[in-house]
């Protein structure tokens, strides 16, 4: 019998889910006035993907993203177990089964196997769309502090080493790293509030004595 292979969606909490998402380009920044003074002539470098995943905006959307997408893909985990168990039924069985009753299960088990990859690759475009919202909303963030940044420091070059097959750094100084200056940064200018508290039910009336 064919088997059929079922690719489920990545959907991993901590920096595993933004790192595998393909970031759109941020928005083009607005001209800048002429610089004076000095011409900068520091380089840099930056894990662009890693910084955003660990700002406290960046955890708390892995958080809302796994919350959101954790159930479909639970339900997805079932029902590929449920054809397993449908294929072992169909192993375990061969000898005994009638050629029609295996027939009927090879059908099911096609069926049941093709509906489990439609669903798969709806799960795997939806993340994938919320992903890149994401990264496109607090790269956006990250590129404005990270301008100023290397205006104030003398940064003339800040390479973005989060994909090591399209950006080649054979090797960079710890020195030069300025990820978790931007991750510092970016949280005191987006600082992420504690949910307040659900107010507690009023008790009841006092009794006057």
């Amino acid at each position: 019998m064919k088997k059929n292979f079922v690719v489920f969606p990545a959907l991993v909490l901590g920096l595993a889910a933004l790192a595998a998402a393909q970031a759109p380009a941020p928005a083009a920044a607005p001209p800048k006035a002429a610089v004076t003074g000095p011409v900068p002539t520091k380089v840099a470098i930056i894990n662009v993907t890693a910084a955003i995943a660990e700002t406290g905006e960046g955890k708390k959307a892995l958080a809302e993203l796994a919350a959101k997408f954790n159930p479909r893909k639970s339900t997805l985990e079932k029902k590929n177990a449920d054809i397993q168990a449908k294929r072992d039924q169909m192993t375990k069985g061969s000898a005994t089964m009638s050629d029609e009753a295996k027939a009927d299960l090879a059908r099911t088990i096609d069926t049941d196997t093709k509906n489990l990859q439609r669903d798969a690759e709806d799960l795997n475009a939806d993340i994938d769309q919320e992903q890149n919202r994401i990264m496109q909303d607090l790269g956006n963030k990250m590129m404005a502090i990270l301008d100023q940044y290397a205006v104030q420091n003398g940064i003339a070059v800040v390479l973005d080493v989060s994909n090591q097959q399209t950006t080649t750094v054979l090797w960079a100084s710890t020195a030069v790293n300025i990820t978790a200056d931007m991750i510092k940064l970016y949280d005191q200018a987006h600082p992420v509030t504690a949910a307040a508290a659900p107010a507690k039910p009023a008790g009841p009336p006092a009794t006057k004595k």
